[in-house]
């Protein structure tokens, strides 16, 4: 079996879903399994291009492309924002004139061709039948040859999560079928759970795709291996992966000790609206699942990867600190407005934890059923301040119930609150094609495609989009509170470098305690 992460996405960390199979599918003694980071290596063979360079800043990033990557891959460079900042935007650089060469728009998180729709099925079959439009053909028609040959699998599994993903996908799927056409292609991730989930899904790739599975993966590759399910729990399996390679100082471990949402009420949630179920690990399980990986890897830092780490793993976490620091998504809750629990949390390692707020208008998080309250929210927040715990706060403007009054009520409270949030993330609200909240509004297609994710809608309030974005842009990002708040957050890579900057924090906190004492 080989199981392939394609590109384009962040190249900071090992890919959790393919890791999470291949550890399913050696604990049912399948040996003979291959990992293929395509998104990692793609890239990396991109980097080592010499795009055309008729500029100054182009020039200075093509020489120093091998020393930038090689900071990025050193803690050192993390404790200098400044520094920092030019390395990503040269190394981004160098990535963006090699994709212009080729009339692409590149990133170090994204890949756009103005010839493919990523949302439009015909354009996807393009890509496969054409596979040398492709600026990664000429990488993975050699690595994926070599490798089908070096380890002959019985099926290939490719994981599809981000748009970004989807030409270069089905480029290589095409390839595949082109060089083995016998051979059996299945696709799962999360954006092809996101098509599958969708009502209206009318498979337009039953002729290329062989199997397509929405969710975990582990059961059905083991089904169509015809391998019986021993009903043991496997640990991801990191081993054929790079681990230096990542742009990151270190080696960051992504583990899910649950997948779905344990609160699972939130209106216009894609978790939802693709009624995707809770399932959690113990937190006996979690722990020594990490015990296990972290003597594997040794890794910088652990990556939660849950829609909300659990209140009883938190607990275990304070019983039991990970040998790594580690951050992730929590739910605002009763639990993290006491400031000794917090205090215990960092203690544990916690650098950094990702609030999703969405609002600072009571009104608005009630219409979402969000189940909090902004007192529990302003006391969350205190409570993570005063123990050194960064936070990563999630805003969300546009929902149906809010107009320009009630953003202006978030506003105010990140300023109010503004020694307490770290990070920001400032989104506009998309409408799950499924959300059963879609149908009390007057709705019409986001973008042109049959496999759009999103619906557009006539805002109840007047608030649209251009709306919206003028008031961010004019008004919100432009407060003087807030603007150190955005500039502090780390370009291209965003949350999964911020609680790098946070360990930095972390360590002097620590380092200073240790002389107190």
């Amino acid at each position: 079996m080989l199981l392939i992460y394609p590109p384009l996405a962040k190249p900071c960390e090992a890919p959790a879903g393919i890791a999470k199979l291949a550890g399913a599918l050696r604990g049912h003694g399948l040996t003979s399994c291959s990992l293929l980071d395509a998104n990692l290596e793609g890239q990396l063979s991109l980097l080592g291009r010499q795009p055309p360079a008729d500029d100054t800043w182009t020039r200075r990033a093509c020489r120093t492309i091998e020393t930038n990557l090689h900071r990025m891959r050193s803690p050192e460079i993390y404790t200098n924002p400044a520094r920092y900042q030019r390395a990503v935007a040269d190394i981004n650089r160098v990535l963006e004139q090699v994709g212009l060469a080729q009339h692409l728009g590149l990133s170090l998180a994204n890949y756009q061709d103005p010839t493919v729709s990523p949302l439009k099925s015909a354009d996807l079959l393009r890509c496969a039948e054409d596979p040398e439009h492709n600026i990664f053909f000429p990488w993975f028609a050699e690595r994926l040859t070599r490798i089908l040959e070096d380890t002959n699998p019985k099926m290939v599994g490719l994981s599809l999560n981000y748009l970004s993903q989807a030409p270069t996908t089905f480029a290589m799927i095409g390839f595949l079928k082109r060089i083995a056409p016998g051979l059996p292609i299945v696709a799962g991730g999360g954006l092809i759970t996101s098509w599958l989930r969708n009502p209206a899904w009318n498979n337009p790739f039953a002729r290329l795709i062989d199997h397509l599975v929405a969710g975990p993966g582990e059961e059905p590759l083991l089904e169509l291996l015809g391998l019986p399910n021993n009903g043991r729990h496997h640990p991801p399996d990191f081993q054929d992966l790079p681990h230096n390679e990542y742009l990151a100082p270190g080696f960051i471990l992504p583990y899910a000790a649950s997948s779905g949402c344990y609160w699972n009420r939130c209106s216009f949630c894609p978790e939802k609206a693709e009624e995707n179920p809770y399932h959690s690990l113990s937190a006996d399980r979690v722990m020594d699942d990490l015990a296990a990986l972290c003597q594997k890897t040794q890794p910088a830092i652990i990556h939660f990867l849950d829609n909300a780490i659990a209140p009883a793993l938190m607990h275990r976490l304070i019983e039991t600190p990970p040998a790594a620091p580690w951050y992730g998504f929590a739910r605002v809750s009763p639990l993290l407005t006491d400031p000794e629990f917090c205090c215990r949390l960092r203690l544990s390692g916690c650098l950094m934890l990702k609030l999703g707020i969405e609002s600072g208008d009571q009104s608005v998080l009630d219409a979402m059923d969000k189940g909090i309250d902004l007192q529990m929210v302003a006391q969350t927040l205190n409570a993570l301040e005063q123990a050194g715990i960064a936070t990563y706060v999630y805003l969300l403007f546009g929902t149906p119930t809010e107009g320009l009054p009630q953003a202006r009520k978030t506003l105010d409270f990140v300023v109010t609150h503004q020694s307490a949030i770290t990070f920001l993330n400032l989104a506009v609200f998309n409408m799950p094609v499924c959300s059963p909240e879609a149908h009390d509004l007057h709705t019409q297609d986001f973008y042109e495609g049959d496999l759009s994710l999103y619906s557009d809608f006539v805002h109840p309030q007047g608030w649209g989009r251009k709306e919206i974005r003028t008031f961010l842009d004019k008004e919100f990002k432009r407060h003087p509170a807030i603007v150190p708040i955005l500039q502090r957050d780390p370009p291209i890579f965003t949350s999964n470098h911020a609680p790098f900057f946070a360990l930095n924090k972390f360590q002097k906190t620590n380092e200073q305690e240790r002389k107190n004492e």
